[in-house]
C-alpha cells in the first residue's frame, strides 16, 4: 500500500463524469476474439501470445507458448469503489451478452493493432447501451485523433487508476492496492504443460530513458510512476501472492526495475531477514545492469532478464560504453536467461548492411531473441519525426501496426515486401544458427550452477542454487523431446552436447526421470501432430471477474495488508539477519 505520485502533467486528470453519491456500474473489457486470424477486425500476425508472436515465432513445436491477461483492467478494477466487472478475452457474442446486464460506463482497453475491434465494440455499446458512457484506454488511446475515429465519451491517457478515480468522482489520492494476479497462463513447452504458477508484480509504470521509439515511455510522459516505492512494498506484495497462489516466481512489470537500486537492495534485505526467497523475471537496461552488479542480481533472485540491445547503427544512451557480448555472457554464466531485443529498419539500415545488425544480435548468443520493426507508434518522438517528414504510410490500416509484417512507414531503402522478407529471415537465421530457445534456456540454467562455486556460502546463495538446480532438472526431462524435434544438424549436435553435460553434472537419469521424460516425449509428439493437423493458433479462455468494493471493504483490505506486514516482520525477527544497511 502506498500513495501514487501525481498523475503525469502531460495528460492531466479528467473532470468528474458521475455523481459520487451514486456509484455507476462499470464494465472494463479487453478486445474480442478470435485473435491471430485474418478477418474484418484483425490480422493473423497479431497473435495473443507474446513469445509466439515476436520471439520464438519460427521455432515450430519448440516455440514458447503462454498467454497474459490484460493486467491493467484488473489493477483498475481493484482500485476503484464503483462496482466493476472485468471481461477479458470475450467473443463478440459474449461481449454483447454482457452489455445486456446493464452498465453505466464501459471501458475498452486496446493497442493500435486492435483499433478496428475497439471501434466495433464502441458501436455495439451505443447500439445496446445507448445511455452508457464509453472510455477508451490502453496504448491504443494514443492513436492520433482517436476521439474522432471511435465514438466515445472520454479517453484515458497516462496513469489509469488515478484517471478512472477522477472520472468516477472518487477520491484520487487513496492508497493503491496491489491485487494478486497470475502472470502467465496456458503455459507449455514442446507441448508439455509447465508446472506451477508465476505471479505478477507491477512495481511501476513508465521509464525515464525515453528512447524515441518506446511507446511505454512516451505514454507516461517519459516519467516513472512507482506503485511499490520500497523494497518492503515489493516483498509484501510477493508474500501475499505467494500465500494465495503458492508461487515463488514472479514476473516484474516494470520497464527498468533495477533503475531504482535502493528499492532492489531493500528487497534483498527483506528476503534475507525473513528467510523467504522469491525469484524474478525482469526488464532492465544495460547501464543499470552494469551498475547493479552481476552477483547482486543472483542474490536478488533474477532468473530471466529482457534486455534492449536495439542496434549497432543507433546507439542509445542506455547502451553506450557497454560491452554487450560480455554483459550477456556474464549474465548467462550465472544461470540468468537473457532475451535480447533487436530493432530492424532504422533509418541507417540498407539491404546491404542490415544483415550486419542481424548477425550482431545473433552473435551475442542470448537464450531468446526478439526482432521488431522500427515502428512509429503514436505518441512517440519517432512518430512525430516521421510524420513531419511525410514518411508514415497512413494507407496501412492500424490492424497492421504491430511490427511483425511490413513496415508502416516509407523507408528510403526498403520496399514493404523487403521489410517482411528481412524480418522473417532474421528469425529464421537466429533459429538455424543457435537452435531453439528452450534448448538454450536449459543450457544456461545448467551452466549457471558452476558460478555458485565462487560465491559466498550464505543461506541466500544456497537458496538461489537450489532454485536454479530445480529448474535445470525439470528442463532436463525435455532433452529427448528437444533431440526428437531438432530442426537441423546444428541443433542436434547442441542437444547431444547438452545431454552429455547433464550426465556429467547429475549422472544418468533415474528410472523415474526416464519415465517422466518418456511421457514428455509422448506429449511433444501428440502436440506436433495437433499443430500439423489444426495449426498453431491457441485462443485464450474468456475471464469474467466481479469487483464489489466499498469504503468498508477497502478498510478491511487495508487492515488485512497491515496484518500480513506485521506477520512478515515478526517472521523476520525470528530469522533475524543483519540488513545491508546495518552492516
Amino acid at each position: 500500500m502506498l500513495k501514487v505520485l501525481e498523475n503525469d502533467a502531460t495528460f492531466g486528470l479528467p473532470e468528474r463524469a458521475f455523481d459520487p453519491e451514486r456509484p455507476p456500474r462499470v464494465l472494463l473489457c479487453g478486445v474480442f476474439g478470435p485473435y491471430g486470424v485474418d478477418d474484418a477486425f484483425g490480422r493473423k500476425e497479431n497473435i495473443m501470445e507474446l513469445f509466439h508472436n515476436q520471439v520464438t515465432k519460427v521455432q515450430g513445436v519448440a516455440s514458447m507458448r503462454f498467454q497474459h491477461r490484460s493486467f491493467g483492467l484488473y489493477f483498475i478494477a481493484a482500485n476503484i469503489l464503483a462496482p466493476t466487472t472485468v471481461l477479458d478475452f470475450p467473443t463478440r457474442k459474449q461481449f454483447i451478452r454482457e452489455l445486456s446486464k446493464g452498465y453505466d460506463a464501459v471501458g475498452i482497453s486496446f493497442i493500435a493493432s486492435n483499433f478496428a475491434k475497439a471501434r466495433e465494440m464502441a458501436r455495439l455499446v451505443r447500439k445496446h447501451l445507448p445511455k452508457a458512457r464509453i472510455v477508451l484506454g490502453g496504448h491504443g488511446a494514443a492513436v492520433e485523433g482517436v476521439e474522432e475515429l471511435i465514438e466515445c465519451d472520454a479517453v484515458a491517457r497516462g496513469e489509469g487508476i488515478r484517471w478512472m478515480r477522477a472520472w468516477l468522482g472518487e477520491r484520487v489520492d487513496r492508497p493503491i492496492h496491489h491485487p494478486n494476479i497470475v502472470s502467465a497462463e496456458n503455459k507449455h513447452i514442446l507441448g508439455v504443460p509447465t508446472p506451477g504458477r508465476t505471479g505478477l508484480i507491477v512495481t511501476g509504470i513508465g521509464c525515464v530513458n525515453g528512447c524515441r521509439f518506446c511507446a511505454t515511455s512516451h505514454n507516461f510522459g517519459k516519467r516513472y510512476i512507482p506503485f511499490l516505492k520500497t523494497g518492503r512494498d515489493v516483498f509484501e506484495a510477493a508474500c501475499r501472492a505467494s500465500d494465495e497462489f503458492g508461487c515463488t516466481d514472479f514476473f516484474v512489470m516494470d520497464e527498468n526495475f533495477l533503475k531504482d537500486r535502493k528499492r532492489a537492495m531493500e528487497l534483498i534485505d527483506e528476503m534475507e531477514r525473513a528467510g523467504r526467497y522469491f525469484n524474478f523475471a525482469i526488464f532492465s537496461s544495460a547501464e543499470t545492469i552494469t551498475a547493479f552488479g552481476m552477483d547482486e542480481l543472483v542474490r536478488l533472485g533474477v532468473f530471466w532478464l529482457w534486455l534492449g540491445v536495439e542496434s549497432r547503427f543507433e546507439t542509445y544512451t542506455k547502451n553506450r560504453g557497454v560491452d554487450m557480448r560480455a554483459l550477456i555472457d556474464g549474465l548467462q554464466s550465472r544461470g540468468i536467461v537473457v532475451l535480447a531485443s533487436g530493432i530492424l529498419f532504422h533509418e541507417e539500415h540498407t539491404p546491404q548492411n542490415i544483415e550486419e545488425d542481424i548477425d550482431y544480435v545473433i552473435s551475442l548468443e542470448p537464450c531468446f531473441t526478439q526482432f521488431m520493426q522500427f515502428t512509429p507508434m503514436p505518441v512517440t518522438e519517432l512518430y512525430q519525426d516521421l510524420k513531419r517528414k511525410g514518411l508514415i504510410d497512413f494507407s496501412i490500416p492500424y490492424e497492421e501496426w504491430h511490427g511483425q509484417k511490413r513496415l508502416v512507414w516509407k523507408h528510403p531503402h526498403f520496399t514493404p515486401r523487403q521489410t517482411e522478407e528481412f524480418l522473417h529471415m532474421a528469425f529464421q537465421k537466429e533459429f538455424d544458427v543457435l537452435g531453439s530457445g528452450v534448448m538454450r534456456m536449459t543450457r544456461t540454467h545448467l551452466r549457471g550452477l558452476a558460478a555458485f562455486d565462487s560465491l559466498p556460502d550464505t543461506e541466500c546463495f544456497r537458496s538461489r542454487r537450489r532454485a536454479l538446480e530445480a529448474r535445470a532438472r525439470e528442463l532436463r526431462l525435455l532433452v529427448p523431446a528437444m533431440a526428437r524435434f531438432a530442426h537441423n544438424q546444428t541443433e542436434r549436435d547442441l542437444v547431444d552436447a547438452l545431454a552429455k553435460s547433464f550426465d556429467r553434472r547429475f549422472g544418468p537419469m533415474t528410472a523415474s526421470e526416464r519415465a517422466l521424460s518418456a511421457g514428455g516425449l509422448a506429449l511433444a509428439m501428440k502436440y506436433a501432430l495437433r499443430v500439423k493437423l489444426f495449426g498453431d493458433r491457441f485462443q485464450p479462455a474468456t475471464h469474467r471477474q466481479e469487483y464489489r468494493q466499498s469504503l468498508w471493504s477497502e478498510a478491511a483490505t487495508t487492515l488485512a495488508h497491515w496484518t500480513q506486514a506485521i506477520r512478515a516482520r515478526a517472521h523476520a525477527q525470528v530469522f533475524a539477519l543483519p540488513s545491508r544497511t546495518e552492516t
